[in-house]
């Protein structure tokens, strides 16, 4: 059988572009419009992608002057995605700084069931101090503390997820008998963290476990990904660096025991797409035209730790910005755009319209064919798995990729042609986790 390719469509209300928004075509409230959601999911579901996804943080991110702000919870959306949709995947972000295993455990088990086993959750330890403002802390938790946490979090939430055997439910109605107690058991967690004695309030979901992405690359996110993740979203700008991050993450998951077949690495990829090279960047160049300097610069000044003054628009980064070690946040994407700005000797101003159109994830401008063989380069030369595909504008991006980029990939035997089964990890080539119970009883045997 061919390799085929993963295809992720990453949505963000109008497009990633954060001067999408103000496009004709774009309704910019559209970030709270559950129809919206719901005709972009049958669009990428019409392109036999394998899910959907959605970011989220427990925080309002930036100045509500630069874009679309404020998001729908993005587990209440995916129930309302997964009644208009019949076979892709719904991935959700959750944070586990800022919730508690059994709920965060429950929620996904119920898109789970409400969705027929198309459940995923973008695991994330949520970078920044304003998050914590707003669960009783006055900072943010370390760098390492919170990806402590969040392994045992996942611990937590495996064995809450198979509390109940599959053959729990009897549903006996001559006997009277509705379940068998027997096969329902606490999990009586004690750890540093979090103290849990469960069972979970919901049988065993469709997938056994909702299938588990991760998108930190740094040291300590790289290690939870090789321990539990069963895809990665990841950013990286050129061939060499995610060669590298690929080779990486792969030998680390086959050094812990797992095979790295079973973990998919996904970059993203911000396509611009017109039917010739010059119409393409025509529409990125008016992308960026539209990009307000000052709302960007003061984000920028945040993720880099520096004052909006310090970043002056037609200078290139100061040169005394905070080594990674010194950054509690997201440690990785801070470096990666302080290396972009650095390696192609960009501006401030430069580097703010680069950013605009994927937060620090790879733009690519360009013809259908162009687009198809960008992707094909990478997955070829061990640099994905597939890719996070994420629309500059939508729904218009996500609709001409869908229609004129994934009948190349299908055409070079590079991408389904259509589902072969019904569950994300069925799409994904994933096997379902055996229970507690079943892997219990194979450990004996």
């Amino acid at each position: 059988m061919s390799r085929h390719l993963h295809l992720n469509a990453f949505l963000m209300s109008t497009g990633h572009h954060e001067a999408s928004w103000r496009l004709p075509e774009s309704n910019p409230v559209a970030n709270t419009d559950v129809a919206h959601y719901q005709n972009l999911a049958r669009i990428a579901e019409r392109g036999k992608f394998d899910s959907v996804f959605f970011a989220d943080s427990p925080q309002l991110i930036g100045d509500i002057g630069r874009r679309p702000a404020g998001a729908l919870e993005p587990t209440v959306l995916l129930t309302a995605i997964a009644a208009a949709t019949s076979r892709i995947g719904l991935i959700a972000t959750a944070s586990t700084t800022y919730n508690d295993p059994y709920n965060l455990a429950r929620r996904f088990a119920s898109v789970d069931h409400v969705s027929g086993g198309r459940a995923g959750w973008n695991v994330v330890t949520t970078a920044g101090p304003e998050a914590a403002k707003n669960f009783n802390l006055a900072d943010q938790p370390a760098h390492a503390e919170r990806y402590d946490r969040a392994a045992e979090f996942l611990e937590v939430a495996y064995k809450l997820w198979d509390s109940w055997e599959d053959d729990a439910t009897l549903a006996d109605k001559e006997s009277g008998i509705w379940g068998d107690d027997a096969k329902v058991q606490p999990i009586e967690h004690v750890g540093r963290h979090f103290q849990v004695h469960g069972a979970l309030n919901l049988p065993r979901s469709p997938q056994g476990h909702p299938l588990i992405v991760q998108a930190g690359s740094s040291e300590d996110g790289k290690g939870l990904a090789a321990r539990y993740a069963e895809a990665v979203f990841t950013a990286q700008q050129t061939l060499e660096d995610a060669q590298a991050f690929y080779s990486d993450l792969k030998a680390r998951t086959a050094a812990l025991g797992r095979d790295p077949s079973t973990l998919k690495i996904l970059p993203g990829i911000v396509p611009v797409i017109a039917d010739t090279e010059a119409e393409a960047l025509r529409l990125e160049r008016e992308l960026d035209d539209l990009i307000k300097p000052e709302y960007a610069r003061r984000q920028l000044a945040k993720t880099l730790r520096v004052k909006p003054e310090d970043l002056p628009l037609d200078q290139q980064l100061p040169s005394n910005l905070p080594d990674e070690d010194e950054i509690e946040g997201a440690k990785s994407r801070y470096t990666l755009i302080v290396t972009l700005a650095r390696r192609e000797k960009l501006t401030v101003r430069q580097l703010i319209g680069r950013l605009g159109g994927g937060r620090g994830h790879r733009t690519f401008s360009g013809t259908p064919e162009q687009v198809a063989d960008a992707i094909q380069e990478w997955f070829d030369a061990g640099a994905a798995d597939g890719f996070n595909i994420m629309p500059a504008v939508l729904p218009s991006g996500l609709e001409v990729f869908t229609d004129h980029v994934v009948p190349i990939l299908q055409a070079r035997d590079l991408f389904r042609t259509d589902y072969t089964g019904t569950t994300l990890r069925d799409h994904y080539g994933l096997a379902r986790p055996a229970g507690r119970t079943k892997s219990l009883q194979e450990a004996v045997s």
